[in-house]
């Protein structure tokens, strides 16, 4: 079959993917492989297609018309004639929709004079009328005669020789559409369940489909719509910052139907197709977001960019599979976060992944203490203490890195700048960086440049290493370590310890570098240990209040209600006096024995939410009530306080989600300004009293700091 005419069988909805292939996988360099062997007339494989009138579910959104008689189902060949039609027609095909193509392998341009394929560079394309996008090419809107008249007024002598080639080089590209892709067919009378097991004896001896794809293919065929079923959770799961793969599923369908990470042949027969989609509708309604919810809250991981392995999720979401999708118990939460985390710094999972799940799915199924036992294995092969040595020369890249971060975000660290904790970035603008504390400018001016490894390494270590948020990193730029941390603790005096960061000014220095460097990894090392054996020490649980019953209890010294940030219900309407109120409640509870605010309840308890605010602030949604409400609070207590006195939360109340605002004692007094009627600014001193918050008069003030502020 000619490309072209196999182009057009794809837009004529003649030739079709069926839904068990593997999604587009080709990058830049294979298709650049694919055209240079093309231009040369070098094989390029063959296709193999099965005609029928009863195809299995397709890709894309097309639904095959028994009218339309047999049509085409490619079943191998799909990664190069899709990396064709997109470069000849310079389209995404119909079965895929543009999210899918993860690698667009489009723009490709080509020098009309030798054959050089390069994507696009503009210094070196630009000004060079050689250099053509090699779709306008295909689509013969490319002319040598044209080429030669824009070279010829840059002042480039062309010869006829030259002349020449250049056109033929220009009609052999257009002649790849002419070109024979060898085709080799099923017989029309094969059934779904023989063109797959056909697909899979074709892909099974190669290297190009790993066991889990072929697997899923299987999987396809006996269950149509699988494919699509799995890629909708994993969008979801995405969502929430939980990124996986397809091949990731079907580990996760092995591990929790076999307790096996290897032979993904067991899936692959239809005698699999009830349990499978029972196995599913447990791990899709309650078990892959449980386990998702227990890693952000227990373990801190916020995304799956900070896991080493996320086939160390595995085993975890086989135990909860198994306890049948029932929550765990606190003791079992900690043990599998600590074996989670030995999981992640000792890689386990690197390699030999499908026989390491073998042996942990096999020890989940068997151990009565699952957890426990799968820690004893790592220990018998690699020593579970964190030592200082581990850090020197570790780059961010390092696992390490990964549990620094956890451990940061657990002792509720904060940016050195803009006081927001590293659990609660809002935006693309405080999104999380790894910065550097000496800068690397000044380090490479000592020779801790490229040229020498050794100490470019050290430069690079994770030990010199800060998390900022993005616009604190940005705004930090070059300055010395020394007046960098110097004046962060001026205005933050805890949040160098929190990051583990060494206090000792003479560290600072930069010929003291690797001084600080030895420091803060004895500082990580032994903390780290601490951190992860302090995770499953046993403590008596404790009960804490429900809010339901906060709120019924009413308020009182240490709780108030307000309706609202913003929004007037009584008026219905914006009134921004009321944010005066929240901060007059604040400082009243910082200047006596701290306290907390619950933001959308009623003075009576009723429990309004705070989708009126959401209205004032311009149909905003939390994220935007929040760092509205930082602002309001940064401005009047300054970033210092707020980071470090106040914590902000949007728990719900049934269905309904409030603010709530923990507030602790200040450690020092609180003096707020604020407008008369009049417009005149004001300082007032605010405290409890009973259930309110009242204003001291002078006459009171001496007498209630003296007690309360006393050294």
């Amino acid at each position: 079959m000619k490309i072209s005419t196999a182009l057009d069988k794809i837009d004529e909805y003649q030739l079709f993917v069926p839904a068990f292939q593997r999604e587009y996988v080709w990058k830049r360099d294979d298709a650049k492989q694919l055209v240079d062997s093309l231009i040369k007339e070098y094989p390029t494989g063959t296709m193999l297609t099965w005609e029928t009138n009863n195809p299995p579910e397709l890709k894309g959104p097309y639904k095959y018309d028994e009218k339309q008689g047999a049509v085409r189902i490619l079943l191998d060949g799909q990664q190069r004639l899709t990396t064709l039609y997109m470069l000849i027609r310079g389209q995404i095909p119909p079965y895929y929709t543009a999210p899918e193509i993860l690698n667009d392998t489009r723009g490709l341009h080509v020098n009309v004079e030798t054959l050089e394929l390069e994507y696009y560079s503009k210094t070196k394309m630009a000004n060079d009328p050689r250099w053509q996008n090699i779709t306008d090419v295909f689509q013969r809107k490319v002319r040598a005669k044209d080429i030669v008249r824009d070279l010829e007024k840059k002042g480039d002598e062309v010869s006829r020789e030259r002349d020449d080639l250049l056109d033929d080089n220009t009609r052999a590209i257009e002649n790849i559409l002419d070109r024979e892709f060898p085709e080799q067919t099923v017989p029309v009378k094969a059934t779904v369940r023989e063109a797959i097991d056909i697909f899979y004896k074709v892909n099974a001896s190669g290297v190009s489909l790993t066991d889990a794809e072929l697997a899923l293919a299987q999987i396809s065929g006996y269950w149509p719509e699988a494919r699509d079923i799995f890629k909708r959770k994993l969008s979801e799961l995405q969502g929430k910052g939980y990124v996986f793969k397809l091949d990731f599923i079907v580990y996760v369908l092995l591990g929790c139907l076999y307790h096996l990470g290897s032979d993904m042949k067991k899936l692959h027969g239809p005698e699999n197709n009830e349990t499978i989609r029972d196995a599913w509708k447990l791990l899709d309604e309650q078990v892959l977001d449980y386990v998702a919810s227990i890693m952000r809250s227990h373990a801190f991981v916020d995304h799956t960019d900070e896991i080493n392995s996320v086939y160390a999720l595995v085993p975890i979401i086989v135990y909860c599979f198994d306890k049948g999708g029932q929550h765990l118990n606190d003791y079992e939460i900690r043990k599998l976060v600590k074996w989670f985390y030995y999981s992640q710094i000792r890689s386990r999972y690197v390699n030999q992944l499908p026989q390491k799940l073998d042996r942990d799915l096999r020890t989940i199924k068997e151990a009565e203490n699952a957890f426990d036992e799968l820690l004893a294995v790592i220990k018998e092969e690699r020593r579970l203490e964190i030592t200082p040595d581990e850090f020197v020369g570790r780059s961010i890249s390092h696992p390490l890195f990964g549990l620094v971060r956890w451990y940061l975000k657990s002792k509720g660290a904060f940016c050195f700048t803009t006081g927001v904790k590293l659990r609660q970035a809002m935006g693309e603008k405080y999104k999380l960086e790894n910065d550097h504390i000496f800068p690397f400018s000044r380090l490479k001016a000592l020779g801790y440049g490229r040229e020498n490894r050794l100490k470019y390494s050290l430069a690079q270590e994770l030990t010199n290493r800060a998390i900022l948020t993005q616009f604190a990193n940005r705004s930090k730029g070059a300055m010395t370590a020394k007046d960098y941390l110097g004046a962060v603790k001026e205005r933050f005096p805890d949040v160098l310890a929190l990051q583990c960061i060494p206090e000792d000014p003479e560290l600072w220095e930069i010929e003291n570098y690797e001084g600080f460097l030895q420091a803060r990894r004895k500082k990580l090392s032994e903390d780290l240990n601490a951190f992860l054996e302090g995770i499953t020490e046993t403590k008596p649980p404790a009960v804490p209040i429900t809010l339901e019953e906060m709120i019924a209890e009413g308020e009182g010294e240490e709780l108030e209600f307000k309706s609202s940030l913003r929004w007037d219900f009584v008026e219905g309407s914006v009134n921004k006096k009321l944010e005066d109120v929240v901060v007059k409640t604040i400082a009243a509870f910082a200047n006596g024995q701290g306290g907390t605010l619950l933001i959308g309840v009623q003075d009576d308890g009723e429990v309004l939410g705070l989708e009126g605010d959401y209205h004032a602030l311009g149909e905003a949604d939390r994220d935007k009530f929040e760092l509205h409400l930082r602002n309001i609070l940064n401005k009047s207590f300054g970033t210092s306080f707020v980071a470090s006195r106040v914590r902000v939360s949007f728990p719900s109340v049934g269905d309904t989600e409030i603010c709530q605002l923990d507030i602790q004692s200040s450690a020092k007094p609180l003096v707020i300004t604020v407008k008369d009627k009049n417009g005149q600014t004001q300082e007032k001193f605010y405290v409890r009293s009973g259930n309110s918050s009242q204003e001291i008069s002078l006459s009171e003030m001496q007498s209630y700091l003296a007690e309360r502020f006393r050294a």
